[in-house]
């Protein structure tokens, strides 16, 4: 079998939602695509969260792709126009990391109410959690309330880092679409 029978066989079983097939077609082009953003960004971090992103909607979206198109170009085409949306999202930011002369010292220790507030806010986003796959919930978990490293799941887990990054961007976009409910 030759190269890009290989590759087309993992896009056909990637759109019938085999994790296998997504494992293989991350790893065989995640070095590519972040290596296109690293030279676009000069940001390590920027390029690994825009390559993240990139994998995790051109996963969702699959089934849209044509296989006249060369994969990697589809995968590169997502992460430039990911690129594009991100600058023009920091055009419109307002900078409220920069002090200005509107600027109040707040108290640093919250109030019995503050606590109480966020404890049933805790509570609810908990209910939200377990909600979700257990697989994404597992990442959720480990990721924001063990407070684990990529590089720590990617250990605990027994999977490749790269999947385990595309896991946490899937369960937190799940999990926002379930809090939107």
């Amino acid at each position: 079998m030759t190269d890009n029978n290989i590759i087309k066989n993992q896009i056909t079983l990637a759109k019938a939602n085999n994790q296998n097939a997504f494992s293989f077609l991350l790893n065989r082009y995640w070095s590519d695509v972040f290596n296109f953003q690293l030279k676009r960004t000069n940001n390590e971090s920027n390029a690994e969260d825009i390559t993240i992103e990139c994998f995790a909607k051109a996963f969702e979206k699959i089934n849209s792709y044509k296989e006249k198109y060369n994969f990697k170009t589809w995968l590169i085409t997502i992460s430039k126009n990911l690129h594009i949306d991100q600058i023009r999202k920091n055009k419109n930011k307002v900078n409220f990391n920069e002090p200005d002369e509107f600027d109040i010292i707040i108290e640093s220790s919250p109030s019995p109410e503050d606590n109480l507030i966020n404890e049933q806010k805790l509570k609810l986003l908990k209910s939200k959690i377990n909600k979700l796959k257990p697989s994404y919930k597992k990442v959720i978990e480990l990721k924001y309330f063990n407070e684990l490293s990529y590089k720590e799941m990617s250990i605990k887990l027994d999977q490749p880092i790269n999947n385990i990054k595309v896991r946490v961007l899937r369960a937190k976009k799940v999990l926002a679409e379930i809090i939107e409910k």
